[in-house]
């Protein structure tokens, strides 16, 4: 994985995003009400099987905690990452 990612949350977007060799990788949510939905997490081609997507999705995840927000995982990647990291799983609206 690469330590010196810096993943940047982009509220006017709704996503959360990185930057590497010139091509962005996403987290996409939309809010609603004191949820956010994460709604789709993209990688392209060229910058998969680098720990990406998981470094997004964790970054995210730690601000909702932060924030006392809960989350819906509608994104199967997200889904995912909470059944391998369920130190997550309190964070998903029941």
């Amino acid at each position: 994985m690469n330590a010196d990612l810096v993943v940047r949350h982009n509220p006017a977007a709704s996503r959360y995003e990185t930057e590497v060799d010139g091509h962005l990788a996403l987290a996409e949510y939309a809010e609603e009400g004191d949820r956010i939905v994460f709604k789709h997490t993209y990688v392209p081609p060229e910058l998969r099987s680098r720990g990406i997507a998981e470094k997004l999705v964790r970054a995210a995840l730690e601000e909702a905690r932060r924030e006392g927000r809960r989350i819906v995982p509608q994104c199967s990647y997200v889904a995912l990452f909470i059944r391998r990291n369920p130190e997550f799983q309190p964070l998903v609206a029941g």
